[in-house]
């Protein structure tokens, strides 16, 4: 039995009214689409470089990026060098990582730490952040949990902006450090998800989701940037158990007002393929 299904082509308008309507309708909404990269590239512009560029500050922070078979991605890598690097030419004290332990068996802030400390960064000089779920939950929790005002972030040049851009809006006076990587599928995966990741960005910046955890603040930071000890960098952030032990009911939204502001230098080159 053949069955034959009726597929309606659209109709385009007739009239030139009609035609001059959608093409209007399309424009605007190429527009609207664009509006939050152009958000990110305008809001970022003076504050992205190389870690050559950065500028001394307390504290910096990782964003986590995934892990092979336990051990950092090759993105998560680069990331950790970028760090290091910055933590032994004495530009940064220490190293806020912050990632994704929402199951056992996968913990990226723990696989970080021993990255890092592998290379050169002292464990006491470590602070762990085990619900930094996304971006913006890294950028509020940062803010929120551990009180950082000011901060240089490191990621890869296509996400740098969009987390300057979601740390600013959470508070953290951010300069953000693009990090070179290989323009392989994952570059380029990566660059095709920001597009989308960018009208989520604008959206997390206007109306300030509370983070999926937040709970009380955390000493580590400043006990780290105190000199410290074992414990304050291997407890910060949120009970090693699991994520779980925090309790969302005493989280209350990201304040809107920015940490004083300061004059960040400009950088001599911009981060690689920032997007």
């Amino acid at each position: 039995m053949n069955i034959r299904l009726a597929v309606r082509r659209p109709r385009l308008p007739r009239t030139r009214a009609g035609r001059r309507r959608l093409v209007q309708g399309v424009m605007a909404g190429c527009v609207l689409a664009l509006l939050p990269a152009t958000w990110l590239y305008v809001s970022t512009a003076d504050r992205l470089g190389t870690t050559a560029d950065a500028p001394r500050t307390d504290v910096a922070v990782v964003f986590g990026a995934g892990l092979w078979d336990g051990e950092p991605s090759p993105y998560l890598a680069h990331r950790l060098d970028a760090a290091a690097t910055l933590y032994r030419a004495g530009r940064v004290k220490v190293v806020l990582v912050t990632g994704d332990n929402s199951r056992e068996d996968y913990d990226e802030p723990d696989a970080m730490r021993t990255y890092l400390t592998e290379h050169g960064v002292p464990d006491t000089r470590i602070v762990s952040d085990y619900a930094g779920f996304d971006t913006w939950d890294s950028c509020v929790r940062a803010k929120k949990i551990f009180g950082v005002d000011r901060a240089v972030l490191i990621s890869q040049g296509f996400h740098i902006r969009r987390a300057v851009a979601l740390c600013q809006a959470a508070g953290v006076d951010s300069y953000g450090v693009g990090v070179a990587a290989k323009h392989d599928v994952t570059w380029y995966y990566g660059g095709a998800r920001e597009v989308v990741a960018a009208g989520k960005a604008a959206l997390d910046a206007v109306f300030e989701p509370q983070p999926r955890f937040l709970g009380p603040k955390e000493p580590g930071v400043t006990r780290a940037l105190g000199g410290g000890n074992r414990q304050a960098g291997a407890t910060a952030g949120v009970g090693r158990s699991s994520p779980s032990t925090f309790s969302s009911s005493s989280a209350t939204p990201p304040s809107r007002r920015a940490s004083p502001s300061c004059r960040w230098p400009s950088p001599r080159s911009s981060a690689t393929g920032s997007g």
